[in-house]
């Protein structure tokens, strides 16, 4: 029997299974059938909280794509990791927890019911490089951002996954098309190991604000994606940001029991 969680941060659907007695068997074979929306469970990715191996820190979060694999760090998982960690009592209000980038702060800002507002730490940036028509990132996950001018016409799935698979990227990349609408973004992300578009995406979402402030000065940028709204603030040094938080919403959707 696998008790287990489901969790959304706007739109981006995560499996997660509080697996402190590391029992969980986390092959692909058995994560792609959870994720599977037809025959299993449903959901972008898959999620354990695991018993943290030091001090000062108060969970582990591994993340895997709905393909079965262990992802790189997932921003929208993050959030909702917190969320999930206060429902296991393992936290109040504030955290700090290790994912497969290093260490993140985090905090729930308020709550209603299921519904959360929840603020995490993305690792620092280092550099932003120029890829074709936009800029290429890593936000704790690679991302190509992409400047369009009409993002609901964009076929999000046939251009993403062109250059998702292209030779510049070996290992793959996720690929953000994003409209700048007066003082707001509009994001949509094709997510490797989704392998199609999502939601929404933190660290695309977290990308894709780095990639504006380029072009225009803000320290705190708006944004708008198919599942919700975020916010992104950063400290900016020429092109090196630090200081980095995610905010948006999270929602507990249901718990079961799967036999």
């Amino acid at each position: 029997m696998l008790q287990f969680y489901k969790y959304h941060g706007a739109g981006n659907d995560f499996i997660f299974i509080y697996n402190f007695d590391n029992s969980f068997e986390d092959n692909p074979t058995h994560i792609q059938f959870l994720c599977n929306r037809r025959t299993g469970i449903g959901a972008d990715g898959l999620i354990l909280l695991n018993t943290p191996n030091q001090e000062n820190i108060d969970f582990e979060m591994r993340y895997f794509n709905a393909d079965g694999y262990e992802g790189s760090m997932c921003g929208n998982g993050g959030r909702c990791a917190i969320a999930f960690a206060k429902k296991m009592e393992l936290i109040e209000n504030e955290t700090i927890f290790k994912g497969i980038d290093g260490m993140h702060r985090g905090k729930i800002i308020s709550e209603n019911k299921n519904l959360m507002e929840v603020t995490l730490q993305m690792k620092n940036v280092d550099k932003i490089m120029p890829y074709r028509n936009g800029y290429y990132l890593d936000t704790g996950s690679p991302h190509v951002v992409q400047f369009v001018d009409n993002v609901e016409t964009i076929d999000v799935v046939a251009q993403g996954k062109s250059i998702r698979h292209h030779s510049d990227f070996p290992e793959g990349t996720n690929v953000n098309f994003v409209q700048i609408k007066e003082n707001q973004l509009f994001v949509r992300t094709f997510e490797r190991g989704v392998e199609d578009e999502t939601l929404s995406c933190g660290t695309g979402v977290t990308a894709s604000s780095l990639a504006y402030s380029l072009i225009h000065l803000n320290s705190e940028i708006s944004i708008k994606t198919l599942g919700g709204n975020f916010k992104v603030s950063f400290q900016k040094q020429e092109n090196t940001f630090k200081n980095i938080y995610l905010q948006g919403p999270v929602c507990f959707v249901f718990k079961g029991v799967l036999s």
